[in-house]
């Protein structure tokens, strides 16, 4: 028997054909894995077709259509699923969301607004109701487009939520958890730092020139606007075909948020659910928060549910020589020209948004794709740029039925959407070096496949304890926010900037500085989190154990242990332990 010890395995693993001898280096075996990120060719071992009998054939037409019939229909639940989270949510925060908008005072600082537009629409879940609330307000004079432009910025991220929810549905397999989490992080990565480098260059802007980027380029869009220009009719497909479900379950009224974000008295102890209809929390007496409570789990049992069935479904479809090649042909590039692949790629990411009315129901529907390996990161990065466009083009056309006073207002907030996701795009796409959320999304996919409570942990402190706490830190006042942001910040940019020399040029840096060996280990690794972590059953690790056979001949000249068998061999000196297996 040789043990092996280590910090992921203590497990014993079997040798046959074992000489006896000294032994002086012991050589591990790693398994050789291939690649987690390349797409995956799943093996069809079902009867070809020109061998079935006529009854099995039909038997598989029908089967193939019942597929293909309960995959709609999933994905039509899956949609409501959403629909009602975010109802969920809003009815959880209650007037928080509202009521947040009122501290005209913090808002004041960019800083203030930039978070509270994440935390409202991460509240809501809805980036459309977040804007008609900024609208409403803007157009009331409660505030000015400069104001509301970081608040805008600010929803534009935290629309991410769902759809990174939705990739904890394949938390089972490490793989797939892998790929799902790293193609929901893509698009939450690419709003990040679009949002960082945006709100960087108008905070800049601003002293030197009187205006800001976003303000002055959304400002000469409409500057020709007038009440003529309006539209009267809103493209609303996906909407029009849910609703009919997610009417029956509950109906909120959108003007009560408004209400509460303008402080309208009519609307001082009113309810987000409506008094008439015919729904199931009709009249029930219960209190917003209690029902939207219920309605969060409901939700998520019936997107967890519905995701589960989903991938199943999909996984016993993706199989066989055709799913194949059209795997091939989704990730594959266009001959002569491989660097116009990405831009239809954009394009159709853009229009199918454009149809479904939704950047969420797309990027969400990818993801059990992605978790599959049935489409790459690579590939998916384009799609949700073009998704990213797609949602700023409806909410332009949304934009165009407000009533004449507004127009003017609700058409410039529609284009700072507009214009900061196609400056994202200039940005981080054009270049292939500088498409940084990809390799950020697999950093953070690799993270998560080794230590998956790290996936929610990541969630939260992106979208809740950060803008919370630049939230609360404002509070305190300007100087606090200063005297704590600051040092965080340099201390961000110290450490990104230490890990780029020593991965591209350690020479550069003093010998003590190429690498963070001298730091506790709780400064520099998961691991001692994780050892708290994993003794909650709910987030320890799914450790997945293979049992190695193999042959050991010892070389009485060097006294060596040489393994060979289909592991990769890692040779370690006596007394080490292994720490990769």
């Amino acid at each position: 028997m040789i043990k092996f010890d280590g910090e992921r395995s203590c497990e014993r693993r079997q040798c046959s054909n074992v000489s006896y001898g000294t032994l002086r280096t012991v050589t591990s075996m790693e398994p050789s894995d291939e690649d987690p990120w390349a797409i995956v060719d799943l093996v069809d071992n079902s009867e070809k077709w020109a061998d079935m009998s006529t009854k099995a054939k039909g038997t598989r037409i029908l089967s193939n259509t019942i597929k293909i019939l309960s995959v709609v229909g999933f994905l039509y639940f899956l949609i409501c699923s959403l629909d009602l989270l975010a109802s969920a949510f809003r009815l959880t925060s209650g007037r928080t969301a509202g009521t947040i908008f009122q501290q005209s005072r913090l808002i004041q600082n960019p800083v203030v607004g930039l978070m509270i537009g994440i935390l409202v629409t991460v509240l809501v879940q809805s980036s459309s109701t977040s804007s008609s609330i900024i609208v409403s307000m803007v157009g009331a004079n409660v505030l000015t487009v400069a104001l509301a432009i970081p608040i805008i910025m600010g929803a534009n991220v935290g629309t991410c939520v769902p759809n990174t929810i939705v990739s904890f549905a394949e938390i089972a397999n490490k793989n797939e958890f892998r790929r799902a989490f790293a193609g929901a992080m893509v698009h939450d990565i690419f709003k990040w730092i679009t949002m960082l480098v945006l709100f960087t260059v108008e905070i800049f802007c601003h002293p030197l020139f009187g205006v800001g980027y976003l303000e002055w380029l959304s400002g000469l869009a409409v500057q020709n606007v007038n009440s003529s220009s309006t539209w009267k009719y809103e493209i609303s497909l996906l909407k029009e075909m849910t609703d009919p479900f997610v009417d029956l379950i509950v109906q909120l009224d959108p003007e009560v948020l408004k209400g509460w974000a303008n402080d309208d008295v009519r609307y001082e102890n009113s309810s987000l659910i409506r008094r008439y209809g015919v729904f199931v929390f009709e009249n029930t007496g219960m209190e917003d928060w209690a029902i939207g409570l219920i309605i969060l789990l409901i939700s998520l049992v019936a997107l967890c549910g519905t995701l589960i069935c989903l991938v199943k479904i999909l996984h016993s479809m993706m199989k066989g020589h055709i799913a194949n090649v059209i795997r091939h042909v989704i990730n594959g590039n266009i001959p002569y020209v491989p660097w116009l692949t990405g831009y239809i790629a954009l394009l159709v990411g853009a229009g199918m948004t454009f149809l479904l009315r939704s950047s969420l129901v797309f990027t969400s529907a990818l993801d059990p794709l992605i978790g599959m390996g049935f489409v790459s990161i690579e590939r998916v990065y384009p799609l949700t740029l073009g998704s990213s466009i797609g949602s700023t083009a409806t909410a332009l056309l949304a934009a165009l039925t407000a009533s004449p006073d507004a127009l003017h207002d609700t058409m410039q907030i529609a284009f700072v959407h507009l214009f900061f996701n196609v400056t994202g795009i200039v940005l981080f796409y054009p270049i292939p070096f500088m498409r940084l959320p990809i390799p950020v999304a697999k950093f953070l996919g690799d993270v998560t496949a080794k230590y998956r409570w790290f996936a929610m942990f990541a969630l939260i402190i992106m979208f809740l304890i950060l803008p919370s706490t630049v939230l609360g830190l404002s509070i305190a006042g300007t100087v606090t926010l200063q005297c704590v942001g600051i040092p965080f910040l340099i201390i961000i940019i110290a450490v990104v900037i230490i890990n780029v020399f020593q991965r591209y040029c350690p020479f550069l840096l003093p010998p003590v500085m190429r690498n963070w060996l001298w730091l506790p280990d709780f400064c520099r690794s998961l691991e001692p989190y994780d050892r708290h972590f994993t003794k909650f059953p709910c987030c320890n690790r799914v450790e997945q154990r293979e049992k190695v056979t193999c042959s050991v001949v010892i070389v009485n000249d060097s006294e060596t242990v040489i393994a060979s068998s289909s592991y990769q061999s890692t040779r370690v000196e006596e007394g080490i332990s292994v720490d990769k297996l």
